[in-house]
């Protein structure tokens, strides 16, 4: 095995153990203030929108509305306490009809 790949593997599980374990050394007591523990709470959340959000725009390169009728459609559902599949396949259904109009 080539050792430039051996040391690129040791790296990469390096940058990636390192920020998962630096937390737990750093704060390992849950002595966190209330308002960092309610912004830490939202942090998934707003990760999540940042990654789908594009995806939304750009899912038909002809039109944004294809993808903002699919966005709407799956806030809809949420919005309903729906389960997360069904808030899934009311999306994907109802650009399956749209794009037959």
């Amino acid at each position: 095995m080539n050792d430039n790949l051996i040391w690129v593997i040791i790296g990469m599980g390096l940058v990636t153990y390192i920020p998962r374990m630096l937390p737990l050394v750093m704060f390992h007591t849950n002595n966190l203030h209330p308002r960092v523990q309610g912004i830490l709470k939202n942090v998934p959340f707003a990760i999540l929108g940042a990654l789908i959000f594009p995806g939304v725009l750009t899912i038909n390169p002809n039109s944004v509305v294809y993808g903002v009728i699919g966005a709407a459609a799956a806030f809809i559902a949420a919005w309903l306490n729906l389960n997360v599949i069904i808030v899934v396949l009311a999306s994907i259904l109802v650009l399956y009809g749209y794009t037959f109009l």
